[in-house]
């Protein structure tokens, strides 16, 4: 199982249920790697996308306590327990978690490798993902270029890099 996030200087991910930053070359670099995969998110990153309706091209899992959420095109969990025996039938290495926070932290145990678009840049935010330099099972694995965006309207130029961890209790 992999986890996928763009995260800030502090691992913060996100404000008031949003991204910190939109940049391009992580949008596409997210889509081109979830492509024909799995993703698993909790039911506000759900709503939180165009319509809310479900990424195209992927199979979209949902995990949430409402028992009435039924959105079509999503397969709907109430547990990590359900989520984990749903996530049985697909190969671990196409499954991606991919929010929000609660999710993150939820799945962590659960993932080999975490797919981070490291921002260099500290924003104000409200739901961080765990430090994975932090945490000595995770070891960075590999840095691609860095790249600078925009600016673009209220945001300023960012740097960032697409960046490869791996869980060390899976290696």
């Amino acid at each position: 199982m992999n986890l996928i996030a763009a995260a800030d200087e502090n691992w913060g991910i996100g404000k008031n249920g949003g991204l910190l930053a939109h940049i391009s070359g992580d949008m596409k670099y997210f889509r081109d790697t979830t492509k024909g995969k799995v993703v698993v998110m909790g039911r506000k990153t759900l709503e939180s996308f165009p319509g809310g309706k479900p990424l195209k091209n992927r199979v979209n899992i949902v995990l949430t306590q409402n028992q009435d959420f039924a959105p079509e095109g999503v397969t709907v969990c109430h547990s990590i327990e359900e989520t984990l025996e749903t996530l049985k039938q697909y190969p671990k290495e196409d499954v991606f978690i991919i929010g929000g926070g609660m999710i993150y932290k939820a799945f962590l145990p659960w993932c080999e490798k975490a797919y981070i678009t490291h921002v260099y840049h500290t924003f104000e935010a409200d739901t961080y993902l765990p430090d994975l330099e932090a945490q000595e099972d995770w070891k960075m694995a590999s840095a691609g270029e860095r790249f600078t965006n925009g600016p673009e309207g209220d945001q300023p130029a960012l740097d960032y890099e697409f960046r490869i961890y791996d869980c060390l209790l899976y290696t």
